[in-house]
């Protein structure tokens, strides 16, 4: 049986793909923020299928509890999977309408969107290679139309909730790319996937004001998740791995022109100094 580890796992995208996944015969490791979550999402699984998966919670933000998770799934992955792991899907991610930071001094949506998926795969990279594995980052096609602020990756100063969050998005795009590169050769493939506008909390979650009610009104016009969650299934369960890097409805997409090999390798040794 093969192990896929999902982040954001008790809602939205995250429980719709671990149904998904479940349903292909997979065994699931789903992380959430809060063991209440995780409760709550292990109910809405089909009964016959829980033996599959577990959940574990840990707020992904704090790079003291990525690495503790990573620990944990290390040691489950080599007492019960022979050390492998077969997908790693970097979900999980937030909205903000102000400044905050993480323990480490990082602006939120860097912190979560970005640094804890990267931190996530450098942890497991071992497990990967063994595997073969994939790696999938839940993008944005809000990614376009801006490039990385490099003297204010933060955005400590003027901060622009929108502009952070699609940062980010970016981030993601060009850490698949680099990773690509980086693990030519070992068979792991890394990709991004965009869901498109899904009817989801994210928007509602620790926010306020405008943000909170654009979302809410917006997402209104948002698909189900269960849509998009066919597309990580199918990523993870193609052989070979399909080429490219940017799908959506499980067909290849253009990305922006921001994301070049240039800015992936500027990125990746940044992101490196950053973490712990």
């Amino acid at each position: 049986m093969k192990t896929v580890v999902i982040t954001g796992a008790t809602s939205g995208i995250g429980l719709a793909v671990a149904r998904a996944m479940l349903a292909a015969g997979w065994h699931v490791i789903g992380i959430g923020s809060q063991p209440v979550s995780c409760t709550m999402a292990l109910e809405k699984i089909d009964p016959g299928l829980r033996q599959n998966i577990r959940f574990l919670a840990g707020d992904l933000m704090q790079q003291r509890e990525v690495i503790r998770l990573a620990k944990l799934i290390c040691l489950h992955l080599d007492e019960n999977c022979d050390g492998r792991l077969d997908a790693l899907i970097n979900n999980a991610g937030c909205v903000r309408s102000w400044y905050a930071t993480s323990e480490e001094g990082y602006e939120q949506q860097f912190a979560l969107n970005h640094l804890a998926g990267f931190l996530l795969t450098k942890m497991f990279l071992p497990q990967l290679i063994k595997a073969h594995g994939r790696i999938l980052f839940t993008g944005s096609g809000s990614h376009r139309g801006l490039d990385i602020n490099w003297p204010d990756m933060m955005f400590k100063n003027h901060y622009r909730p929108l502009r952070a969050y699609k940062q980010s998005k970016l981030c993601n795009m060009l850490t698949a790319l680099e990773l690509n590169h980086r693990l030519t050769g070992t068979g792991v493939r890394a990709y991004v996937v965009d869901p498109g506008l899904v009817r989801t909390d994210i928007g509602n979650k620790k926010t306020g004001g405008l943000v909170s009610l654009v979302w809410t009104l917006r997402k209104r016009q948002g698909q189900h998740p269960d849509k998009p969650a066919q597309t990580y299934a199918w990523l993870c369960s193609q052989n070979p791995a399909p080429d490219g890097l940017y799908f959506y409805n499980c067909q290849k997409r253009a990305y922006s022109r921001y994301v070049t090999d240039e800015s992936a390798r500027r990125l990746f040794k940044l992101s490196e100094g950053l973490i712990l």
